[in-house]
């Protein structure tokens, strides 16, 4: 079977119309039916033929060249899909290691543009892109919008970040590609995003769940009623864990529907799973991407519909492919058919992670980033606790710190404080409300100390 590549551009359904009580129809649901109505045996046929392709490719490595050598074995091993699983896993420290460029499958000429986002260890993980990789990443995002309803004619406003971080310009370019107007309005600036939703006519937006939450407070205290004043119909939701409850009620606030999206920068970005109309789980696209759940700690396969650690192959990338990529996150393989008629599998969605990193506002923490930091400054002691509520539907960090001694200059440690705050802030990208505390506040264990303490309702 082979499979027609989709296109990178494509003529919208210019009948369709637009707002709130729009309903597709069967036959307008598809963007590349080509690969959304593939039977499973279909697609594993695909997924066969482009993860050999992939296999040979990652040859142009180093870093996979040794690994199949060390594992004795050699990309004519693979002759079918179970054969995944003689590959050994590759890690997020694989990729620090190899940093900057050394996992790049092409020449650096072919590469077109690179993100990267921060590690631990203070050395950034760094994903590379081709031309044709940009191409087939706008493919599969603007197939995840034109899912959930979005046409040419809907105006998409992005409040993602834009720059290093790959959410702003994923869904700027999938979003372009289905002809949409788009407006890069970036992240944050409230009052500015709700006037260009009143003025611009935004019919669709993208936003972090709590942000969500945060516009509509905001509306209030301006007098706007969202299902009166503004067009919105859809929200584009992801980036932090959330609740069914949370989503309904931004549903009910903001007069939308709103869809669960996962993406990660590994994996290209935005695009990777998306909810259909149907809200039931998450699409992963099984044309670009092999999944697994595996046991976090022995490795094994868990069988479908347990809980696991979610890894991904990536099996239609040029620049930087990836074999069994170990994602940390938490999920499970929904099992059943969906009504929409696709038979890629569906994620649910995610649970947590396998480690100790934080998400906050989108944004990948770990906390040893922040005990960097404190642990830099003489007038600190060595206690430190990390608290995450979710107050007014806003997620908030606070870290306490405890004084190395006692102190009533107030100036001072108005000071400190507000130091402190902006030495985190360019390490975590989040801006934690700092509390210093007295020497021997903070409490105290016997054993392994609890820097995290996560209080946030909306977490599952």
């Amino acid at each position: 079977m082979q499979a027609r590549p989709a296109s990178n551009t494509f003529e919208p359904d210019r009948e369709t119309a637009f707002g709130k009580d729009n309903i597709q129809n069967k036959s307008t649901m598809y963007l590349h039916p080509e690969f959304e109505q593939l039977t499973r045996s279909e697609i594993e046929v695909l997924q066969l033929e482009r993860l050999k392709k992939t296999v040979s490719r990652c040859m142009n490595t180093e870093f996979y060249r040794k690994r199949f050598a060390e594992n004795n074995i050699t990309p004519e091993d693979i002759r079918s899909l179970s054969d995944l699983y003689k590959i050994p896993f590759t890690t997020k420290q694989d990729l620090r290691e190899s940093y900057p460029f050394k996992m790049s499958t092409v020449p650096l000429s072919q590469v077109v543009r690179l993100h990267s986002s921060s590690g631990t260890t203070g050395t950034p993980t760094v994903i590379l892109h081709t031309q044709k990789d940009l191409d087939e990443w706008a493919n599969a995002v603007a197939r995840c919008l034109y899912m959930v309803g979005l046409r040419q004619g809907d105006i998409f406003q992005n409040s993602s970040g834009y720059g290093m971080f790959t959410g702003g310009l994923g869904f700027q370019y999938g979003a372009e590609r289905l002809g949409m107007l788009t407006v890069p309005a970036a992240a944050g600036n409230t009052r500015r995003q709700i006037k260009f939703i009143t003025d611009f006519g935004t019919t669709a937006l993208h936003a972090i769940p709590s942000y969500a939450g945060r516009l509509y407070e905001v509306m209030e205290e301006m007098g706007i009623d969202p299902r009166r004043d503004t067009r919105l119909h859809t929200l584009i939701i992801g980036a932090e864990p959330h609740s069914e409850e949370q989503r309904r009620r931004i549903e009910n606030m903001l007069g939308v529907k709103a869809y669960n999206s996962f993406g990660m920068s590994e994996m290209c970005g935005p695009g990777v799973a998306f909810e259909c109309q149907e809200q039931n789980g998450l699409h992963i696209w099984e044309d670009y991407y092999i999944v697994e759940i595996v046991n976090p700690d022995t490795l094994e396969p868990v069988k479908e519909g347990e809980i696991g650690e979610l890894v991904l192959t990536t099996i239609n990338r040029e620049a930087m492919p990836l074999l069994r990529y170990r994602t940390r996150d938490l999920t499970r393989i929904l099992p059943g058919s969906c009504p929409c008629g696709r038979h890629h599998k569906r994620l649910d969605r995610m649970k947590g992670r396998s480690d100790d990193m934080i998400i906050l506002k989108g944004v990948n923490i770990f906390p040893i980033q922040i005990e960097t930091i404190l642990m830099q400054f003489q007038e600190l002691g060595n206690d430190y606790l990390i608290t995450l509520t979710n107050e007014e539907a806003n997620d908030l960090m606070t870290v306490e710190v405890e004084l190395k001694e006692f102190s009533d200059d107030y100036h001072h440690l108005q000071a400190l404080t507000k130091e402190i705050a902006r030495q985190l802030k360019d390490e975590i990208l989040v801006t934690p409300v700092v509390r210093l505390v007295s020497k021997g506040s903070l409490p105290k264990q016997e054993g392994k100390a609890i820097r995290v303490k996560d209080l946030r309702k909306t977490l599952i």
